[in-house]
């Protein structure tokens, strides 16, 4: 396979109706590199199997959500020049769903909630496939899970690297040069087989990691909007899109707050030094975003990102003054529960970090066992309603007057935190969630209008 190929990965808002997913189609086949398309959940799908897989539900509660999903797949196969050659395999995925979404022990096996969330995006790539084909290219559609290998950790599972590197060039390579191949992003299986999911928003991921396996040139990822931008266009209209990011930048926006990328897609991406496109499928012919190992200009501030929901732990003993295997105790039951620390600080007895803590998710459920077992070997203090506030660009350790900017500009606001990444691409401070939005748009103003 020559190093041209391109894989392409559309989100649920390019995948929500006919209309989006015909210009999703028409963005592929204007590229003969592309002969991959990774796919989301057609947009709302996936909400309504988040609610299904999560919530002590009635018989007739259950029936109206899953009412909800059909109406929003049969209005795309209705518009199909030829709904007979997928009508049947559509409602096969849907009678699946059911018995997933009825099965009685749904709401307390995570193996069960995995088989349930998968089918959003199995039923989209099986349409997909379907539109590129009306256009007159022969598509077909391809079950990831014959190459996605993971552990069996459901929910949230971790790749494995070297098997689906050997998987993908021995079943998903020889079919690329027949035909443009449709599946599924965010989906995966274990070692036997079973069902399992890479994690919200976790169909990037799976793009970056087939560009991976099979040697692509570039991933492009097409969302809702035209690239990465210097901070949300939902916070201030003076944000302005990127037309390049380096990995390293690219790799801290999507970490502490980017939603337009998933952190993990820059890891495949840096590994195979693949360059990743981001724009919008509404708008292609806009441009948008190219992230790649090095850019031409690598300016002191290059975005402001904001990640919400964080909450604030402070651990603190006496013990700690000179004590040596404190602190390894304390990373050691917070990886226990496979959470990840965004920020930290030390004194000389207490240490204070962020975790990540979004209402009703995994992480809120694992945050309380972690704060329990820590109260066991020190004194535990959890501050909630914080957001994170992230200044991403180069050498910002080294260049003279970047910080006093910054700080300049947020004079006004509590820092209830203050941290220097480890590296020379971000300055990072916690602020109560209710003065976040006004943050950003201050920074945005003094270091970039």
């Amino acid at each position: 396979m020559p190093s041209t190929l391109n894989v392409a990965k559309f989100g649920g808002t390019s995948v929500a109706n006919y209309l989006t997913i015909q210009n999703c189609a028409d963005i592929v086949i204007k590229n003969e590199n592309t002969k991959v398309v990774v796919v989301s959940a057609a947009a709302g799908v996936t909400n309504y199997l988040v609610l299904l897989a999560n919530t002590a539900l009635t018989s007739e509660q259950i029936a109206e959500v899953i009412e909800k999903i059909r109406i929003i797949e049969l209005a795309i196969l209705n518009e199909l020049k030829k709904p007979s050659d997928v009508e049947d395999k559509l409602f096969a995925l849907l009678d699946e769903l059911e018995e997933y979404a009825r099965h009685e022990e749904i709401n307390f096996r995570d193996d069960l909630k995995d088989a349930l969330l998968s089918m959003g995006e199995r039923m989209s790539s099986l349409l997909v496939a379907a539109i590129i084909r009306e256009k007159g290219c022969h598509a077909i559609n391809f079950d990831v899970r014959k190459v996605l290998r993971t552990d069996d950790r459901y929910t949230q599972a971790t790749p494995e690297l070297e098997t689906i590197g050997k998987l993908a060039q021995q079943l998903l390579l020889p079919e690329l040069d027949k035909a443009i191949v449709v599946t599924q992003g965010f989906v995966g299986a274990d070692a036997n087989g079973k069902t399992t999911t890479l994690g919200r928003g976790g169909s990037d991921f799976t793009a970056a990691l087939l560009a991976e396996a099979l040697n692509a040139s570039t991933c492009e990822i097409w969302t809702d909007v035209i690239g990465v931008y210097t901070t949300d266009p939902r916070i201030t209209d003076k944000a302005k899109p990127l037309p390049e990011l380096s990995f390293e930048e690219a790799a801290e926006m999507a970490t502490f707050g980017a939603k337009v990328l998933h952190p993990a897609t820059m890891e495949p991406a840096l590994r195979r030094d693949i360059k990743v496109f981001v724009g919008s499928s509404k708008e292609p012919e806009k441009g948008g975003t190219w992230i790649r190992r090095n850019c031409e200009h690598e300016p002191p501030f290059r975005a402001i990102t904001r990640r919400k929901d964080q909450v604030l732990v402070t651990v603190k003993t006496p013990k700690m003054m000179y004590a040596q295997g404190f602190l390894a105790r304390v990373f050691e039951i917070i990886a226990k529960q496979d959470l990840s620390v965004d920020l930290i600080t030390t004194s000389e007895i207490a240490v204070s970090f962020t975790l990540d803590n979004p209402p009703n998710s995994i992480s809120e459920k694992m945050n309380k066992d972690t704060l329990k077992a820590l109260s066991e070997i020190c004194e535990v203090k959890v501050e909630h309603d914080f957001d994170a506030v992230t200044v991403v660009g180069n050498n910002m350790h080294s260049a003279a007057g970047v910080s006093s900017k910054i700080f300049a500009a947020v004079s006004n606001f509590n820092l209830r935190m203050i941290c220097f990444g480890a590296n020379v691409h971000n300055l990072s401070f916690v602020v109560q969630d209710k003065d976040s939005e006004e943050v950003v748009k201050v920074l945005h103003a003094a270091l970039f209008e």
